[in-house]
Formats: structure tokens, C-alpha cells, sequence
């Protein structure tokens, strides 16, 4: 059995030297455990009494009775087995400044509260009344749906004729389909005769209708046309020859085109040779090349979005990307610059079983994005059938992300010839501003294709001129010759993720695989030493516990409870002017929850939610709160947010990896890492600005992901007057 092991940075005077007993673990019986577990309601001997300056403005609760739903889901939680494990711990010293401020806390109205049921899922809690409720939030749409599309508008007719913008009178034929934001039917010229199949002059043509009450049309014509008008005669893009209103509806006159790739897809027998995916491969690269150039990214590439030309004319064999009503710029007009990366993860746009990883996770869509979902549009032609194919439900958007990211090219394209793995790997380790080298992309797919374009399946005259230009870089390299690392191996890790802040010098002290008995020992020893605790964490239903003596409180009390976030407790606390300042769970449903005087918070509320319950964040943020801590207990998660915070400004960075691009750009950008929780198949951290904003430099903040918990790593920090600011155990790979 390993023995206690301690740590110490030295700073001014020593402290007294503390007296480690060496103990051995027993097993307990289970009415020990269940007993140690509860652990009623502990209460922490006051610590020094540090006072900050506080503008005591806050703004008073909500009034109204609290009210609680219960949940729409019923979890059963397998009780995990608790490890017998050695306890770790560390601390350090250093001197406090002398710099202390004084606090004026802002006394508060009495609370209305209510105590609500023992159930404490998939509910918000406020400390003075209850808010309304949200219900959680994920995708739940037919795996050929595109998200952010309109569904059928009124049922106002469409009319027999049509005439907009000059153009000849069209009599309205069947419908051809419908888009993302609109129907398409045939048109045939009223007057005059025409063997031309395109352009302005000819005798039959797609005319797409949106009515004026859609979505695309909320600040009047629709958006799409702004873009066609942009990209129209680009490679592969169709024309618009005539536009305008006609009654309720936008009307836009178009080339009249063929099949989709789906229609031929299904005429295949729903596979397609590997030299017809081939070609379709490259052109369709070519053509994205093309739209990416101009400014665009299609934001909604599928079989569907890919028309041949029309049948026995010389377009047959041409491939046309259509339906630009998910469009949007990757590049900012007035600069020219990539426009700035954002993460909402509750905006989704495109169609599921297509989409990109970050376009799931609501990231700014950039041109990669188009080439991950021509990969799977790409597999699923030659395949017929992708993995995540079947998921129903309203987390269905979700469990088919999850399921991507756990899907290695490797499998995915393991009955395909090894040019769809190149590309897919390639694709989905382009970072969010990069440039794609659609030459080489290309290339990877000469060996499928016949040396005689003529009798190609598709047309690959875009590609070949594409080809001319191709470089030699290798795949897995960076622009600077180094290697490039890769993501999205499928094998999902979890690790320790652990963040460190610059402070003065400070003491400061850590323990981890704490059980539950032992949970007091170090709260009350830390107390005697003067340390309140700053962090909690779990890993493997264990404990681990940050202490120091710069958090600012002037007392602290804990919970350790069998429930995730007991609500009645947290509620009586809130009575007596405490504010949670750390929670943790564990696997196995229980948790800690640390609520502390002295902080300058005015007011909390807290949601508890089967998935990371960013609709609620983002509604919360609007009326002033800004998340303070946050906590995972197997899949669920529990976000705390508190009102006079001090914060301007917060964004969230979620992914089922650890999300370092997203970090880094928002550190770019002066955030800073300030909560963070993860499950097994999820991270989530919260960046925050502080108020006033800092220039970027003057708060270095450092990350580190390690297999065991970090005690290796903190001395050498401690060293550099970094001091953990937060830990968190959960899935990083």
C-alpha cells in the first residue's frame, strides 16, 4: 500500500511541521459505506477572515414560489464499486499579499423557497424563488432532414403561371422536389419554342418557390439569392436567369437539371462502383474549391445537394451542387480575414447523418466542414450505409456526434479502397482556418479513376485543371515539413485535466483518492491550517480536494450526499447567505457540494440535466448570471450560475475530446478558463473575461491532461507561481 505523500512550497516563515499517521485501509461493511457516504451536513471551522471590495449591486431575486417538474427520464445508475486506495496529497506556501481589500457584502430580501421532492434531475434551482424550467435540448431529426430548414408554409396555393424579372410566362408543371427552404417545379414556356435545354431561353426550367412567411425570408428576399448571385456561374453552380414576387411567393427561375446522386444512387442498386464515387469525388473537390473561393462554404453537402445535368443532353454527365440556403461566409467581405470562430452548441445547421463533428457541436462553419460531409456523403455512396444510420429520438443529434467521433477513419472506411481513409483523415484534422490543398486531395483518388476522361462515368473536366496546380506535400504533414498529429483515432481516453493559474505566493494543498471517510480529516486539518477549499473533483467514485488560502472566503460549510446536488440542503444554506463555490460528483450519483461566505455573488440558481444544458446557460446569461462551477455525476451534469460574478463576458468550449483548438483561440482572444466538468464521453469548459478586461498577458493560465492525477506536475508549477485552479476527471481522447 503506498504510503501518504506531501508536497510543500516554502514562502516567508515555515509553517509547523505537519504530523502525517501512515494508516492502512480496511474494508468496510456496507452500512459503513452507505453511512460514510451520507455524511449529513459537516460544517467547516471558520478560516481567516479575507475581505475583497464588492460593488454590493447585485440585482434581487426573481419573486414567485419555487416549483420543480419531475423528470421526463427515469436513469437507473449501477452502483460502482468503491476502490480501496491509497490517499495522495500535496501542499504548498508561499507569502499572502499584503494587498487585502475590504468586502462589503450586499445583505439580500428575504427568500420565498419551497422545497421541492427528493428528485433531483433535470430541474433549475433558484436561491430566491424558482425559474421556469427548459427542458433539455438535442437533436432529434430524420437523418435526410437539414436542420434550420422550414417545413411546409400555410397552405396558400401556388400559382398556374409565372412571370417575374422579365422573364418569359412558365406554366407551373409537377414538383421536381423540394429544398431546404422551398419547392422546385417544372416550368415550360407558355410562348415561343426553344430546343435549348439552358440558360435564359429555355424551354424547360426549375423554377423554386419560397413563400414569404418563411424563415429564409424573414428580412425579405430570400437569403439564397444573395448567394447564388455571388457564386452564379461558378464552376458547377447553376444559374439563376430570373428572380422576383409573385403573390405570397419568391420566385427564382434556374438551369432545369437532372437526377440527384441519390436518385442515381438508388437506380445503382444503392452502391456505387468505386471509379463512379471516384469521379464524383474529384469533381465535386473541384467545385467546392470554387465556392470556398468566392467566399462560401455550402454548409449542407449531401447526395441530394449533388445534380447531374438532364438526361441525352451534353450535361449529362456534369455534376451541379444546388440548394445554397445554409450558405454562409467563411470570409469576412470588408477584411478578407477567416471570419472569428464561435461555439453555440445549441445552433446546428445542415442535415445529421452528414453533417461535420463541429457543425454537431454548433462551431462556426469553415471550409472543412464541406469536405468532412463530402466524405461521408462520399462512403455512404459506395457503401450504402453509414454507422450512426438508424439513431431516433430526441438526443438522436447527439448519439450520432458520438458516434463519429468513435468511429475511426480506419473502420469507417475499412470496405473502401484506401483512398476514402486518406481523405477522411486528412479532412477531419483541418483545423478551423486552414486552407484545404485541393490539389492534393484530388490526387488521392487518380489511381481509381480510368486514364481516358471521355468515358468516365462524371465529367472531370473541373478536377483536371484543379490537378494541374497539384502539390507535393504528403498527407500527414504540416506546411513546415513537421508531422501532423492526429485526431479521431477511436479510442476514447479519459484523463485528468487539471488548470493553473499565475498567483502571488501563496500555500496551497491538494489531496485525491480521498474516500469518503476520510473526507473530514483534510477539511478539518486544512481549516486549522487556515486553507478553505477552492476545487473538487472525482475520479473512480474517489475524491480529490484543492485547499489554499487565497480563495477570498470568510467561511465554508460541505455536503457529502448520496444525491447530485441535494436540493433542500443547498436551499437552506442559500437562507443563511452562503453561495456554492465547488461541487463534484461522482460516478455512482453522489457528490460534495462547498458553499462559502465572502464570495461576491448576490444570487444562484442551478440546473441539473441528462445532457450539458447549454439552451438554459445561454437564457441564464442574458439575465446577468454567469456559470461559477460545475459538475458531472456519470452523464449528468450540473451547472451552477451566479449573478455579480465578475465577469463580462463567457463562452462555452464543449466537445467529446478536449476541445485545445477552441481553448487556445479563446485564450487568443483574453478568456480564460474559469469551470469545467466532464463525463466519459464529454468535456465542457466555461471561459470567461473578467470585468474590468485585462490586456492579454497579464493572467497566464496553463493546462495539463495526465493519466493519474497531476500530483507529479504540481511542484514544478508551485515553482513558477502557477497554482491549481481547477481539476476535473472525464473524457479528453
Amino acid at each position: 500500500m503506498p504510503e501518504l505523500r506531501s508536497g510543500v512550497r516554502r514562502g516567508g516563515r515555515a509553517p509547523p511541521t505537519l504530523a502525517l499517521d501512515l494508516q492502512v485501509k480496511r474494508p468496510r461493511t456496507r452500512a459503513a459505506t452507505r453511512q460514510a457516504s451520507v455524511g449529513a451536513r459537516v460544517l467547516v471551522p471558520p478560516g481567516p477572515v479575507v475581505r475583497r471590495a464588492s460593488p454590493g449591486n447585485g440585482r434581487q431575486g426573481l419573486k414567485g414560489r419555487p416549483r420543480g417538474r419531475p423528470s421526463k427520464k427515469s436513469v437507473v445508475v449501477a452502483a460502482t464499486a468503491r476502490l480501496i486506495a491509497a490517499e495522495d496529497e500535496g501542499e504548498g506556501e508561499g507569502k499572502v499579499s499584503d494587498h487585502v481589500k475590504e468586502v462589503v457584502f450586499a445583505k439580500e430580501e428575504a427568500r420565498q423557497v419551497v422545497a421541492a421532492g427528493p428528485d433531483c434531475r433535470d430541474q433549475e434551482i433558484l436561491n430566491q424563488g424558482l425559474d421556469k424550467m427548459m427542458g433539455d435540448d438535442s437533436g432529434g431529426l430524420s437523418a435526410n432532414k437539414a436542420v434550420g430548414q422550414d417545413e411546409e408554409v400555410g397552405t396558400v396555393p401556388f400559382p398556374e403561371k409565372v412571370q417575374v424579372g422579365g422573364s418569359p410566362i412558365y406554366k407551373i408543371e409537377r414538383r421536381l422536389g423540394k429544398g431546404g427552404f422551398g419547392q422546385v417545379f417544372l416550368g415550360r414556356r407558355v410562348s415561343g419554342t426553344s430546343e435549348r435545354t439552358m440558360g435564359p431561353g429555355a424551354y424547360e426550367v426549375a423554377i423554386k418557390f419560397e413563400h414569404r412567411n418563411s424563415k429564409g425570408c424573414t428580412y425579405g428576399p430570400p437569403y439564397e439569392w444573395n448567394v447564388y448571385s455571388a457564386l452564379g456561374g461558378s464552376h458547377g453552380v447553376p444559374r439563376v436567369h430570373y428572380k422576383g414576387r409573385q403573390g405570397d411567393y419568391y420566385v427564382m427561375v434556374m438551369d432545369m437539371l437532372g437526377p440527384s446522386l441519390w436518385d442515381a444512387w438508388n437506380s445503382a442498386g444503392q452502391a456505387m462502383s468505386s471509379e463512379m464515387v471516384a469521379c464524383i469525388a474529384v469533381e465535386s473537390i473541384s467545385i467546392l474549391e470554387k465556392v470556398h473561393a468566392k467566399g462560401y462554404v455550402h454548409g449542407d453537402v449531401k447526395p441530394e445537394n449533388f445534380l447531374l445535368g438532364q438526361p441525352s443532353t451534353p450535361q449529362e454527365k456534369k455534376l451541379f451542387l444546388v440548394d445554397l440556403g445554409l450558405a454562409t461566409k467563411w470570409k469576412d467581405s470588408a477584411s478578407g480575414q477567416h471570419v472569428e470562430y464561435d461555439q453555440r452548441p445549441d445552433v446546428f445547421r445542415g442535415t445529421v447523418r452528414y453533417a461535420s463533428v463541429h457543425a454537431h457541436l454548433g462551431r462556426t462553419a469553415s471550409r472543412r466542414d464541406d469536405l468532412e460531409s463530402l466524405a461521408y456523403t462520399l462512403i455512404f455512396l459506395h457503401r450504402g450505409r453509414l454507422p450512426w444510420q438508424g439513431y431516433q429520438g430526441e438526443n438522436k443529434s447527439f448519439l450520432v456526434c458520438k458516434k463519429k467521433m468513435a468511429t475511426s477513419p480506419e473502420l469507417l472506411c475499412c470496405f473502401c479502397p484506401p483512398p476514402f481513409k486518406q481523405f477522411l483523415e486528412t479532412v477531419v484534422n483541418l483545423k478551423y482556418d486552414e486552407e484545404p490543398n485541393y490539389s492534393k486531395l484530388i490526387s488521392l483518388f487518380d489511381e481509381l479513376i480510368g486514364p481516358n476522361p471521355a468515358v468516365r462515368p462524371i465529367n472531370t473536366d473541373g478536377a483536371l485543371k484543379v490537378g494541374q496546380k497539384r502539390g507535393r506535400l504528403t498527407i500527414d504533414e504540416e506546411e513546415d515539413g513537421q508531422l501532423r498529429k492526429k485526431i479521431r483515432l477511436g479510442v476514447p481516453a479519459t484523463q485528468w485535466i487539471s488548470v493553473y493559474n499565475a498567483r502571488m505566493p501563496m500555500k496551497q494543498r491538494y489531496h485525491y483518492n480521498v474516500a469518503d471517510s476520510r473526507l473530514a480529516q483534510h477539511v478539518e486539518r486544512g481549516n486549522l491550517d487556515g486553507l478553505l477549499i477552492s476545487c473538487v473533483a472525482s475520479c473512480s467514485n474517489l475524491w480529490a480536494l484543492i485547499m489554499d488560502a487565497g480563495t477570498g472566503f470568510s467561511s465554508q460549510v460541505y455536503e457529502l450526499s448520496p444525491c447530485f446536488l441535494h436540493k433542500e440542503w443547498i436551499m437552506e444554506q442559500w437562507e443563511k447567505n452562503y453561495y456554492i463555490s465547488s461541487v463534484a460528483g461522482a460516478n455512482n450519483g453522489s457528490s460534495i457540494v462547498v458553499m462559502s461566505k465572502g464570495t461576491q455573488y448576490t444570487q444562484q440558481s442551478y440546473k441539473v440535466s441528462e445532457f450539458f444544458p447549454f439552451k438554459w446557460i445561454s437564457k441564464k446569461w442574458k439575465e446577468g448570471f454567469h456559470v461559477t462551477s460545475m459538475a458531472t455525476a456519470g452523464s449528468r451534469w450540473g451547472v451552477v450560475m451566479s449573478r455579480n460574478a465578475g465577469f463580462s463576458d463567457q463562452v462555452v468550449e464543449i466537445d467529446f475530446l478536449y476541445p485545445s483548438e477552441g481553448i487556445h483561440r479563446r485564450w487568443d482572444n483574453g478568456y480564460r478558463i474559469t469551470s469545467m466538468a466532464a463525463t466519459s464521453d464529454q468535456s465542457a469548459l466555461i471561459l470567461s473575461v473578467p470585468v474590468p478586461k485585462r490586456k492579454l498577458g497579464d493572467e497566464t493560465q496553463e493546462t495539463l491532461r495526465t493519466s493519474a492525477f497531476p500530483s507529479a506536475h504540481v511542484k514544478d508549477k508551485w515553482a513558477k507561481n502557477l497554482y491549481l485552479a481547477s481539476v476535473c476527471y472525464g473524457r479528453t481522447v
